[in-house]
């Protein structure tokens, strides 16, 4: 497995324990979050938004259905299980920088049916 999507693995095991700290040394300070409700700009924004997420939610299940990458890109289709009962089926775009930091993360809400 290349080195990008080790890091997209491990940045999504780290929101699954909810290790904002952990995140934060993921973020590279230009960041941009995006998904189907929000879009944020900068480190500070993205944590607060990332923290967010974590405090409306008492557990989170992250379980990777397939990876896609190239040079500096990994796309991520994820079975998403929050609270263990509300299921998201999303696909993260995550690209990364020359320092192996997130730069962008997009975020597209999918359906769970084949």
């Amino acid at each position: 497995m290349d080195i990008n999507k080790e890091l997209c693995i491990s940045y999504l095991e780290k929101y699954a324990e909810k290790d904002l700290t952990a995140i934060e040394s993921m973020f590279a300070d230009n960041i941009i979050l995006r998904d189907w409700k929000i879009q944020v700009g900068g480190k500070k924004n993205a944590l607060l938004e990332t923290q967010k997420n974590f405090e409306s939610a008492n557990s989170i299940e992250i379980d990777v259905l397939a990876l896609h990458g190239d040079q500096d890109t990994v796309a991520a289709e994820l079975k998403i299980v929050v609270d263990k009962s509300e299921e998201l089926y999303v696909v993260d775009v995550i690209t990364l920088n020359s320092e192996g930091q997130i730069e962008s993360i997009r975020a597209y809400k999918g359906r769970g049916d084949k």
